[in-house]
């Protein structure tokens, strides 16, 4: 990683982004040397670049690069990086419109649940019953207002950089592989009448995605760590709160996490996608088992 005047910087008089002025950092265009936050910054051949420089030098006076600009992780620099968190964040708002408005029989159809009777539903439901999608649809469920509340904030505030950083395409199986481990965990570990909701595991995968990003980039860890120490003592404090989605999730997400920032170039896209694959692959052999189990 290229720091040419960051490193000989005092921690205390490090400048701002030139697009986030509130962002200190201690990188700089290899470019036009200005400096540039993880958000901006943009891997290059040799260091990172603006996205001025990159897009051809908007008031810089370079030419544009003759390569496609790529992100850290070698996805592909997009004009708005928040987009997949956007509609995340949409689609968590629009369901849990509708569970206000449904109601229980709604909420109990998608839930993650294991094996139980379902009331509501007046049958016998569950993953274990083949309702595989409870998985996948329970991440988009939530329990309250603060649930949501909590979940969209920090959705927007771990994830919009973490995408800007990653790149749609592997932000997006970053945030539904460890959304899946939480799920999987969850069914493996928890009672199988106990019925679970939420996107915590999912962001909690981005949790650990980002401190990786953060040791890669040589950044203070403190603020994460402490973030992380806040987040583990609510999910093991607080009652009511599905410990296994947020272990499993942040699991994922430093596994997944290391492979994107960490792969070598010449087979990034074969170690990012190969090591969600076996992520993934870890999720099935968990659920054969609880199914199994549970039969």
């Amino acid at each position: 990683m290229d720091q040419q005047a960051g490193s000989s910087q005092d921690a205390q008089s490090l400048p701002g982004c030139y697009r986030h002025p509130d962002r200190e950092t201690g990188i700089r265009c290899t470019r036009c040397e200005r400096p540039i936050c993880p958000e901006c910054m943009v891997s290059a051949s040799v260091g990172f670049q603006c996205p001025d420089c990159v897009r051809g030098g908007s008031g810089t006076g370079h030419a544009p690069s003759a390569a496609q600009p790529r992100t850290i992780a070698g996805g592909t620099v997009v004009a708005d990086p928040r987009l997949v968190t956007k509609i995340l964040i949409g689609i968590c708002l629009a369901v849990f419109l509708v569970q206000l408005s449904v109601g229980d029989r709604f909420t109990d159809s998608f839930t993650l649940l294991g094996q139980a009777y379902v009331p509501v539903l007046g049958e016998v439901g569950g993953v274990a019953e083949g309702q595989w999608y409870r998985m996948l649809t329970s991440m988009f469920l939530h329990g309250g207002y603060v649930h949501i509340l909590f979940n969209v904030l920090s959705l927007w505030w771990i994830g919009g950089p973490l995408e800007a950083a990653l790149g749609r395409a592997r932000y997006i199986t970053l945030y539904f592989v460890s959304g899946l481990a939480g799920s999987a965990l969850t069914y493996l570990v928890a009672a199988a009448n106990q019925p679970s909701l939420g996107a915590s595991g999912a962001i909690f995968g981005l949790f650990g995605a980002t401190a990786v990003l953060m040791r890669r980039l040589q950044y203070d860890m403190r603020p994460i760590i402490a973030l992380l120490v806040i987040n583990l003592i609510f999910t093991f404090g607080w009652g009511n709160i599905a410990w296994q989605a947020h272990i499993g999730g942040l699991v994922a997400g430093v596994v997944i996490g290391y492979a994107m920032v960490h792969a070598p170039r010449e087979r990034r896209a074969l170690v990012q996608y190969g090591t969600c694959a076996l992520v993934l692959a870890v999720v099935v052999l968990m659920t054969v088992l609880r199914t199994l189990q549970l039969s």
